[in-house]
């Protein structure tokens, strides 16, 4: 591999002690050679406002901030006034998602009802300025019907003009391989990051996996069900389940590694540590 990024994922606090716990995630990770921090965006736009605050906050301490963006509830003059904005603020890359439906606002016809109408959007007003990630979902997108529904999808918006795509967590590495597989058959060859979820807390994991479609083998919810509330080994086990994981995508030529680290940074930099990243040039690492 020439590059491998490293990247991590953070999501806009609803309150003043919840960003502050931000903050001092995030200057715990300064000088961890990450790549960028995305920050999300809530269902039907509902986080706008804290996500342009969180990139402003996360930008001061000198990190580069990849903001979400969804065509769901955002329309087409608000969307401009947003990306002129990321413009100014010397925003580069761009998260782009067709976003998830608010719940109660039922089925969605508007003028951009997928990732490849937004990621064609934004290539006509605004050329190649925006380096644009979309998503890639190795076990199936939730709604899909089928998996050959779900790559078709993906294919479409990887071709669309989109630059990178970032996965869904998974457990499973053979998921990410045949999901490479196919979508390459289909000819999609965009690099595709995997998303690493670093599991620290076992309700929590299998609440998020559940809404998302992402599977937890049955030997790690086992193995979760067996520490009960012991939050220290959940947290051990997790980090250790995280860098074998990644140590063996790293085998199989992932292009780097995006943690879902839910403004937190303990379980991240250990994994980072474990693996030896960051590094020019990441090697296969034994876990």
């Amino acid at each position: 591999m020439s590059s491998f990024s490293v990247s991590a994922e953070f999501f806009p606090p609803r309150d003043i002690p919840a960003r502050e716990r931000l903050l001092r995630a995030a200057k715990s990770l300064m000088g961890s050679g990450l790549e960028f921090i995305s920050v999300t965006f809530g269902a039907g736009g509902s986080t706008q406002k804290g996500t342009v605050q969180t990139l402003e906050s996360l930008q001061r301490l000198g990190f580069e901030v990849v903001p979400h963006l969804s065509c769901i509830g955002t329309n087409q003059e608000t969307l401009i006034e947003l990306l002129d904005y990321y413009k100014q603020l010397g925003v580069r890359r761009l998260v782009v998602l067709r976003g998830d439906i608010p719940s109660g606002m039922g089925a969605f016809d508007g003028p951009m009802r997928y990732a490849r109408d937004l990621v064609l959007f934004i290539r006509e007003h605004y050329g190649q300025h925006f380096k644009i990630y979309v998503a890639a979902y190795p076990e199936m997108h939730p709604e899909a019907e089928s998996f050959d529904e779900d790559i078709a999808h993906y294919v479409a918006k990887a071709n669309a003009g989109s630059d990178a795509a970032i996965t869904q967590y998974f457990f499973n590495a053979a998921a990410y391989e045949d999901f490479l597989e196919r979508s390459q058959q289909q000819g999609a060859t965009i690099p595709v990051i995997p998303g690493i979820m670093p599991i620290t807390n076992a309700k929590q994991i299998l609440r998020f996996s559940k809404m998302c479609g992402a599977d937890v083998p049955r030997w790690i919810q086992l193995r979760l069900a067996d520490f009960g509330d012991d939050r220290r080994s959940i947290r051990d086990f997790g980090i250790d389940v995280a860098t074998k994981l990644s140590a063996e995508l790293i085998e199989m030529g992932a292009p780097g590694l995006h943690f879902y680290a839910l403004n937190q940074a303990e379980a991240t930099l250990a994994i980072m540590r474990n693996l030896g990243l960051p590094a020019k040039q990441a090697q296969p690492v034994s876990a």
